[in-house]
């Protein structure tokens, strides 16, 4: 792996304005209550014209995120990758893509940043390397019973001559969890064939992340979004057992073992990675920062995001929730109370680069199947884009006003939809194929975003973009939305500012009385949140209108709207 000269920022970042709490590096805890917009690389900005969105596209755009008001950006994977999981095959994690620039790049990025007030955070990969990993080929030339081999997970196959998978474990993508190799062993992958999992058994593999770790550190990264934390340790002991109905992969299978105990999730003894890893983010002036990535219970997501650990983890309950009083008020009590029992704040997201965005999500009926939909290209059901937008505002504007975190996804801030209707021949998403074309897969909330009404990629580069974008998308455009009063960006940009006068504390209050289908919050002194997701429309509680989602009705508030009101 790529081992170059450290540099680092002579620059200290300077803080943003009206922070509260203070989020510059005078502040270890600034992440508590962090808006943090994720970047997927390749979908963000082509600086080149090749199509691929790169490093120096990002630089050059990061006035949007500081103009848009966001407390720190986290990058997707941007290091060597063949791309057989949209970069989250990682052959060398110390590196950046070529195509998507150098080391150099990466550290003017940094720089810019933090000039702009904004703290940077990288994703890791510790699961998994690509087969094209410097190791892995180690591997493969060493053969059976190599020591190098012992880096990953390979095992003899069944059968009279080994031509059975070691197990029936399947593939989170589909398909067996193992794959085979010319001399007739065979190799474990939880993700895609590209994807070799590591051992964490081995000590090279624990001291080598140590030194990913500190290697970003030293770069000016601030922290690190932990890519499926749950799965790192496995139970290796020979002989490997079947799984028989619980074989599938994914979080349900959980449900079917004791906590802690499934072979290859969520095990007790990943939670001693963790405490390791606290003790090199400790180190740094302020601590390094870490949320996990794991697919767990509540119950259980709570222990990666104690203080000696990762420090936070995302709550995917809330971005599953429905669009219900009911259940979203229990998930949100729940979720505050998880992260108060780890000592942690909690963390609210709803789009992200592998789900359907939340424009669209959240006005399919409850039950549908999302892949189905996908497969019908986002017809059957036919989803109301302007019915979608306004339901996706009134969402941000409950998430940005909850206790703790929020994660906002590129795009987002301009409204964007789903792209369901991408053409098979472009899919990009190894799910597509490693499922014989049975689910479709993740590129439809990855297709490249719109800066400018124009164009032969509407702002995103010189040229084409590497996913085809919509006719529809000139509208949601940065340009289009830039300074028009009633555009989703600039309630984003209205939202995130008031935010930061208004936060006070990590609690709120529900309201003692709320009309069926309401959600009635306060936070601090004064802030009110009302979300009103019925279908009739309700009198407005009494308080000085902050903003609102829609355009509010005569003393009420519309169905699918929130409001902030102050007192």
């Amino acid at each position: 792996m790529t081992d170059r000269p450290l540099t680092s920022d002579p620059r200290p970042p300077h803080p943003a304005p009206d922070a509260t709490p203070d989020l510059s590096s005078r502040d270890p805890d600034w992440w508590r209550q962090a808006v943090v917009y994720q970047i997927y690389p390749r979908s963000f900005a082509d600086a080149d014209g090749d199509g691929l969105g790169d490093l120096r596209g990002i630089t050059r755009r990061l006035t949007h995120l500081s103009a848009l008001g966001v407390d720190a950006l986290w990058l997707s994977p941007f290091y060597p990758s063949e791309l057989a999981d949209g970069g989250y095959d990682v052959a060398d994690p110390r590196d950046v893509d070529p195509r998507l620039g150098t080391l150099d790049d990466f550290d003017a990025l940094v720089r810019e940043a933090h000039r702009l007030g904004l703290k940077v955070i990288v994703d890791i990969v510790p699961n998994h390397t690509s087969h094209q990993h410097v190791w892995f080929q180690e591997a493969l030339r060493a053969g059976p019973g190599s020591p190098a081999r012992d880096r990953y997970v390979f095992r003899d196959g069944r059968g009279e001559n080994g031509e059975l998978p070691p197990t029936d474990w399947q593939s989170v993508f589909g398909g067996s969890a193992w794959q085979r190799v010319p001399d007739g062993q065979w190799y474990l992958h939880l993700f895609a064939a590209e994807q070799p999992d590591l051992n964490w058994d081995h000590p090279d593999v624990r001291e080598d992340f140590r030194t990913t770790l500190r290697f970003w550190s030293d770069r000016g990264v601030d922290g690190f979004r932990v890519d499926v934390a749950h799965a790192l340790t496995k139970d290796l002991e020979e002989p490997l057992h079947d799984l028989g109905d619980h074989a599938a992969g994914g979080e349900a299978a959980l449900a079917d073992f004791a906590p802690g105990t499934h072979p290859f999730y969520d095990r007790d003894e990943v939670h001693e990675i963790y405490r390791d890893w606290r003790k090199i983010f400790d180190t740094y002036t302020p601590p390094r920062t870490a949320v996990a990535e794991a697919w767990v219970p509540g119950a259980r997501r709570a222990l990666y995001a104690r203080p000696d650990e990762l420090g936070q983890a995302f709550n995917f309950e809330y971005l599953e929730a429905a669009w219900d009083a009911d259940e979203l008020r229990q998930v949100i009590t729940d979720s505050l109370a998880t992260a108060q029992a780890a000592g942690a704040s909690a963390t609210w997201v709803l789009s992200n680069h592998d789900v359907v965005r939340h424009a669209s999500r959240l006005m399919l009926p409850p039950g549908t199947d999302t892949n189905a939909w996908l497969l019908s290209g986002g017809h059957a059901p036919a989803v109301d884009a302007e019915a979608g937008l306004r339901r996706a505002r009134a969402a941000t504007l409950l998430m940005l006003a909850l206790p703790g975190s929020a994660y906002v996804y590129q795009g987002e801030e301009l409204g964007l939809p789903e792209v369901a209707d991408l053409p098979t021949e472009v899919l990009q998403d190894p799910i597509w194929e490693q499922t014989g074309h049975v689910r479709k897969g993740r590129d439809g909330c990855r297709v490249p975003l719109p800066w400018t009404t124009t164009g032969p990629s509407y702002g995103f580069g010189a040229n084409g973009a590497w996913l085809p974008q919509p006719p529809s998308f000139a509208a949601y455009a940065v340009e289009a939305q830039d300074g028009a009063e009633d555009s989703t960006l600039e309630l984003y940009r209205t939202a995130l500012r008031l935010r930061r006068k208004l936060i006070d504390g990590e609690t709120l209050r529900w309201a003692e009385e709320s009309p069926e289908g309401v959600l009635q919050f306060d936070r601090g002194d004064g802030w009110r949140c009302v979300t009103n997701l019925s279908t009739a429309s309700v009198p407005l509680p009494p308080g000085e209108v902050a903003l609102s989602s829609a355009p509010l009705k005569d003393g009420h508030l519309p169905p699918d709207t929130t409001v902030w009101l102050t007192r």
